[in-house]
């Protein structure tokens, strides 16, 4: 599926003011608790974080466990103040994953830095790799394949241990 996006600039060139979209992308991301990423996405700057959410997590491979059938979903999710919406809560909750979402405005970000810590860490890795930190492949579906032996590759690095 293909997704065209305004440029922001009037016909003569110069920055429309109302347009404060980003050009570039981002990397969306849900890692374990040791910093293992499960699920990877590419969206463009100017979309919102809460998009990605569940794509994100439907894609979160089966997790073999040692005792019982395989986990088909985590069981706790944490999130920043970017996916605090009551849609979000709710998609979670029906699909029994508890979450710890940062209320805008009344919630510190200090209180979930203490979860947030291990996400940021495993994308500074990602920022890591040379043909990441720079995009030269034009489309998403070209750019995510290198993402994804990225992330493979941070998986051997931290089990090879």
């Amino acid at each position: 599926m293909s997704r065209c996006c305004a440029t922001g600039r009037y016909g003569d060139g110069r920055p429309n003011p109302t347009d404060r979209g980003k050009s570039g992308s981002k990397i969306h991301l849900v890692t374990d608790r040791n910093g293992l990423p499960l699920s990877l996405g590419i969206s463009a700057a100017n979309t919102h974080d809460s998009l990605g959410l569940k794509p994100l997590v439907r894609r979160i491979p089966p997790i073999r466990s040692r005792r019982g059938p395989r986990r088909r979903r985590p069981a706790k999710l944490h999130a920043d103040k970017g996916y605090d919406y009551d849609h979000l809560r709710r998609w979670l909750r029906e699909r029994g994953i508890r979450h710890r979402i940062a209320h805008k405005g009344i919630d510190s970000s200090q209180r979930l830095g203490q979860h947030r810590w291990v996400v940021e860490r495993t994308v500074s890795w990602l920022a890591g790799c040379r043909r990441l930190h720079r995009r030269y492949e034009r489309k998403a579906d070209h750019f995510l394949p290198f993402a994804g032996i990225a992330a493979a590759l941070i998986c051997h690095r931290r089990l090879v241990r």
